[in-house]
């Protein structure tokens, strides 16, 4: 999770994202096709804006509530490596949207964007708990700690 400009990118392609991670695309993510399952990458990127968010909103029950159209570009293939980045773009009172941008490292392709995925901050009773926050953070994250069971 680099917070540094991944290699062959321009500045104005650095600057997209905030948070990144990798894959390595394996058999098992694969489609008929022989290529990446858009499933599979979905569920990736859904599970790292849940860690992001989480630790944006310094809450872990922090939900999905929307995911905007998404557009597919390219694809990629069984030992492709991937790099899906984030982006917080606005908070709400009980939420935060962010932006994700998906691209093969081997071709340097966009795999897929999305514009808009919102999370929104909940309490023990499964209700929207407003979090406090109005902007990103990148010189500390608001990891809960007191949900350790310390």
């Amino acid at each position: 999770m680099s917070e540094h400009a991944a290699p062959n990118l321009t500045p104005r392609e650095a600057d997209d994202v905030s948070y990144r991670t990798r894959k390595w695309v394996k058999p098992e993510d694969l489609n008929a096709n022989g290529t990446l399952f858009g499933g599979s990458l979905l569920r990736w990127i859904d599970e790292e804006a849940a860690i992001y968010s989480i630790i944006q909103l310094g809450n872990p029950r922090s939900v999905t509530k929307l995911i905007s159209e998404i557009e597919f570009r390219a694809s990629a293939r069984q030992g492709d490596m991937i790099e899906m980045g984030l982006r917080a773009v606005a908070f709400g009172r009980t939420s935060m949207t962010m932006r994700a941008k998906v691209r093969n490292m081997v071709t340097g392709e966009v795999i897929l964007t999305i514009d808009k995925i919102v999370f929104v901050s909940l309490d023990e009773d499964g209700r929207p708990q407003p979090h406090g926050y109005t902007d990103i953070t990148y010189d500390r994250d608001r990891l809960p700690l007191e949900d350790r069971g310390h």
